[in-house]
């Protein structure tokens, strides 16, 4: 998957995966990317915790580059803080140790949940949607046969699709009549069933005797801005 990233991807480090790898830290991550520049106070009552809290590890991520603080919208009182430009990527083959490769994994699976929660809201609440946004919508799946090579091709398509659709609609806080959207793309191999389940029943086994268990080679992870 790392090969159809966007070529100015920032890979992570692994300290800075180790500091997005908290479950409040990606979703302060992804409130910033969402939704735009924040306080900590109004991310605290967004997402049910304290504002001490979400100042403590809103500093943490901006140790690693991953939020920065907008200082012309700042006060003595209050600072503002955003995502930090630029398209990011976790992948679970790029770490070499079980750490790294279990906090690739976590934070994989909270960008898969927030990315599930956006997309519940939207079918929950058309009428807060709108008709007109609503029927501008499109969720689309497609399942088909591909070689290696293939699927690699179809990321490469995305990344141009991208770059002439997509790019031009960012930072773009003063349009009359917009709002945030998300655009998603997912393609990836599906699992044998029968050999994904025995799978996790390795790995709990493993977990249960304190066993590291065998590393699963289909999880990895990429993100977007």
């Amino acid at each position: 998957m790392t090969e159809s990233m966007p070529p100015h991807a920032r890979q992570l480090d692994a300290g800075a995966l180790r500091a997005l790898a908290h479950p409040l830290r990606v979703e302060l991550f992804e409130e910033l990317s969402v939704r735009g520049c924040a306080t900590a106070s109004q991310l605290a009552e967004r997402l049910g915790e304290s504002s001490g809290s979400t100042s403590y590890h809103l500093r943490q991520l901006e140790r690693h580059g991953l939020v920065r603080e907008v200082e012309e919208r700042g006060t003595n009182r209050e600072r503002w803080w955003e995502r930090t430009p630029g398209s990011i990527g976790v992948s679970y083959f790029d770490y070499d140790d079980a750490a790294g490769r279990t906090a690739a994994r976590m934070v994989g699976r909270e960008w898969e949940r927030a990315r599930a929660a956006l997309l519940d809201d939207f079918h929950s609440n058309p009428d807060l949607v709108g008709r007109d946004w609503y029927e501008a919508s499109s969720i689309s799946t497609s399942n088909v046969t591909a070689t290696v090579d293939e699927l690699h091709e179809l990321g490469r398509a995305w990344l141009e699709f991208l770059a002439t659709h997509v790019d031009p609609l960012r930072n773009r806080d003063d349009v009359v009549g917009a709002r945030r959207v998300q655009v998603h793309f997912n393609a990836f191999p599906l699992l044998d069933r029968d050999a994904a389940d025995q799978a996790l029943l390795a790995r709990d086994a493993a977990a249960a005797s304190n066993v590291t268990p065998t590393p699963d080679p289909t999880d990895s992870e990429q993100a977007e801005s």
